[in-house]
């Protein structure tokens, strides 16, 4: 045991060791993979020049036209007289500069070709723990993001084209219908204030076409740069299986490992524990199992946080925290649960082991309480492995050991109280077969069967065959008539073969009826006998009546008498 104690030690030494090497070669294969991609740089450069200095020439006239709007707005706005005409006019300069200013940026974006919002100077910050947890979390969900973000890009651009597209006809229409409303009137004021109109209307269908512009371009830019699906899936799935689908393996073998080495050292552990391999353990030992399972579980995320970390992966070791406290806010509901199983597993709860509790309506004997809990009935002859969660909320007593744990076996034969009567060859918790005599098999649930209030005839059973004689009779009737019948059936049961399982007879007076004096043979037998209970309750009324014959008594019948 010690031998292969140190041998896993050990590998668990080197494999942390060769998770560190691989965090640094994982670096520079990036570093690598980096230069290869910049020195294939040059080869696309000319093509996203031509198409950056379209895109920036387009700018330049957004942004001359922007500013010719601005300063006619502000001509306007300072021969104006009227406040609400001043406020329309401030409304529409800020909607302006804020478009001037999206493309200032815009061309700014273009022409450095990288986000020039990161030069941004930062505000200090102060520290506040959901900022910093959404901190942890964050590679993870941005992650997600990115898987998506070309795809989403994309269909935005789609948008806006489209938009644009279906905008650009309703302006050409706009400035159509001024061109009209100036040929057509005669009007000198109004045509001059028309042609103050038209080249805000131009300026704004210009603008429109050249977003329209800019977005096609972008498109058309994203489709020359998009690779055929095959390709991108064999390049994703090799960068996967050489960086993070690697360290995910890393990150099993290493949850094996210690799963492993905790498991070697509660078994060493145990040794040493008294009472762990009892029937049904003491309570230091199940507490001591408890908190190894727990342990074990804490360890499994340690070493997975451990191993993202060394690796450097940031993603995988934020999904790692994002499922950690999914966990923790699920066991933030089921903690009373939790609780109430700790208890049963502990055997302190309200089911306890080697106690009889009752599982859908049939009794069984705890034998073990764990995660999943093992349950037995000796006359079924069934186990049941049941989840620790169907244990909440039951009961379980101590019972005497001479208490029936199922009213018959297999084998037995029994009377149920709709008349059938049958020997059990099939017997469990669910459903319960008889055979009756002549072979026909008849089957019920278990539930349904107990409801019959089975007659167990396989141990002993009694016969109690009541029978008639005369009046005549009246004088021996309690006497010497009992007799005679007693020793008549007591040799034919002798003579038949019966007498081995015979337990006691007895003949005895019942009552004085309407039209007989009444008379009862009670005769109990052996279980043996049970497949010939009828053939022996009809035996006895045969020697009841043979008796009568020889004895020359008179067996009535129902009579009517009439009195005048």
């Amino acid at each position: 045991m010690m031998r292969n104690l140190n041998i896993f030690i050990i590998f668990l030494f080197i494999l942390f060791c060769s998770t560190f090497a691989l965090a640094d070669e994982t670096k520079k294969e990036a570093l690598s993979s980096d230069q290869e991609k910049t020195e294939e740089q040059p080869v696309k450069a000319e093509s996203k020049t031509e198409t950056s200095l379209k895109m920036l020439h387009s700018l330049i006239e957004l942004k001359k036209n922007l500013s010719q709007r601005i300063k006619e707005k502000n001509q306007i706005l300072e021969k104006s007289s009227s406040d609400t005409e001043k406020e329309l006019l401030n409304t529409e300069l800020e909607k302006l500069d804020k478009q001037l200013n999206d493309s200032v940026i815009d061309f700014e974006r273009i022409a450095t070709g990288i986000d020039t919002g990161l030069f941004a100077e930062k505000k200090a910050e102060e520290f506040d723990w959901k900022d910093e947890l959404v901190g942890l979390i964050k590679p993870g969900i941005q992650e997600i993001k990115r898987l998506t973000v070309r795809a989403r890009y994309k269909t935005k651009l789609k948008d806006e084209l489209s938009y644009y597209q279906d905008l650009s006809p309703v302006a050409s229409q706009a400035i159509q219908n001024i061109d009209e409303l100036i040929t057509q009137t005669k009007d000198k004021d109004l045509k001059k204030d028309l042609k103050k109109l038209l080249p805000e209307w131009k300026s704004i269908e210009k603008q429109i076409l050249n977003k329209a512009e800019m977005a096609g371009m972008r498109l058309a830019e994203m489709d020359r740069e998009e690779k055929s699906i095959i390709e991108t899936s064999q390049n994703s799935i090799k960068n996967f299986f050489r960086t993070r689908g690697l360290f995910l393996f890393i990150a099993l073998i290493a949850c094996l490992g210690v799963l492993f080495f905790l498991r070697l050292f509660s078994r060493l552990m145990v040794r040493f524990i008294p009472g762990y391999h009892s029937k049904y353990r003491p309570f230091h030992a199940r507490l001591l199992s408890l908190l190894s399972r727990i342990m074990a579980f804490v360890m499994v995320f340690l070493v997975l946080i451990f191993v993202f970390y060394a690796v450097e992966d940031w993603v995988l070791l934020s999904l790692t925290i994002i499922f950690i406290m999914g966990i923790g806010w699920a066991a933030k509901h089921t903690l009373p649960q939790f609780w109430h199983q700790s208890r049963l597993m502990l055997n302190i709860g309200s089911v306890r082991e080697g106690e009889r509790i009752i599982y859908n309506g049939v009794p069984w004997l705890v034998k073990n309480i764990n995660v999943f809990s093992e349950l037995e009935n000796p006359y079924l002859e069934v186990k049941l492995r049941l989840p620790i969660e169907e244990l909440l909320g039951k009961t379980s007593r101590p019972f005497h050991k001479d208490e029936p744990w199922f009213p018959c076996k297999r084998n037995d034969w029994v009377i149920l109280s709709d008349g059938t009567r049958g020997v059990v060859t099939s017997l469990s918790h669910e459903m319960v077969e008889l055979v009756q005599r002549g072979g026909s098999r008849k089957t019920y649930q278990t539930s349904d069967f107990l409801g019959q209030t089975p007659l167990n005839i396989s141990v002993n059973f009694r016969l109690k065959i009541p029978f008639g004689i005369s009046y005549n009779l009246q004088k021996d009737s309690t006497g010497k008539v009992l007799e005679i019948l007693k020793a008549h059936i007591k040799e034919q049961i002798e003579k038949e073969g019966y007498k081995k399982n015979l337990l006691n007879l007895g003949v005895e007076f019942q009552q004085a009826g309407a039209s007989s004096l009444d008379i009862v043979v009670l005769a109990d037998f052996k279980g043996e006998l049970a497949p010939l209970y009828k053939r022996l309750s009809r035996a006895i009324q045969r020697w009841c009546v043979d008796a009568c014959t020889l004895n020359n008594w008179e067996i009535p019948f129902p009579q009517l008498t009439i009195h005048k």
